[in-house]
């Protein structure tokens, strides 16, 4: 056996764990980049439906209201040959129609009338394919319905001396005008109502008036 002394090993440190993976950042960039295409998507999808041709959406107004002002308050008991047509006042029957929905045309001289106790005359065109439902439900109680044959417009408010035409029963300017000005604000006689008048469209029967 050798005599030659023997020396332990030196203890070294265990070697460093390796170092973790790096994420890979292929992930990350996909989800950016499927972000900025939906934010993107949601910017062009509707300029290009605009630029289509579908309207944009702007503030419900009055701009469009026909003002007529001086207008004649005289009673006539024969036919008048109005400028407009739904006629939004001057000379006019002496007896007014009753409030409320009508089936058939009613005469201009009788309703005339109304429009000077203030009321809202909303009429539409028989042709058009109009929710009539719909204008029954806006119609206020001071005011008459009726169609009218050659309407310039599918439906047509009028108060004394206001006009505005609408696209259909569902235009929002058709709440807006009589909210506006279906108080009699325009109107000789505001607070006179159309209750109380005659209920035959064509005019008191056995009268020309």
């Amino acid at each position: 056996m050798s005599d030659l002394p023997t020396h332990p090993r030196p203890a070294y440190p265990p070697p460093p764990p390796p170092p973790a993976p790096r994420r890979r950042a292929l992930p990350l960039v996909l989800a950016l980049v499927a972000a900025v295409l939906l934010v993107g998507a949601a910017v062009a999808v509707p300029l290009a439906l605009r630029s289509a041709g579908e309207p944009a959406a702007g503030p419900v107004n009055l701009d469009d209201v026909r003002v007529y002002d001086d207008l004649e308050v005289t009673h006539t008991p024969g036919d008048v040959d109005y400028p407009q047509s739904p006629p939004v006042g001057g000379p006019h029957a002496p007896v007014w129609l009753d409030c409320g929905v009508y089936d058939e045309p009613v005469r201009d001289e009788n309703a005339v009338h109304d429009l000077e106790h203030g009321s809202v005359w909303i009429t539409y065109d028989p042709d058009a394919g109009v929710d009539v439902a719909a204008l029954e439900e806006a119609l206020p109680q001071n005011g008459l319905l009726s169609p009218y044959d050659g309407l310039d417009a599918p439906v047509v408010v009028t108060v004394w001396g206001r006009q505005l035409e609408l696209d259909g029963a569902d235009d929002p300017r058709l709440e807006l005008f009589i909210d506006t000005l279906g108080g009699g604000e325009t109107a000789p006689e505001p607070f006179a109502s159309c209750a109380g008048g005659i209920q035959d469209p064509d005019g008191e029967p056995g009268a020309n008036v």
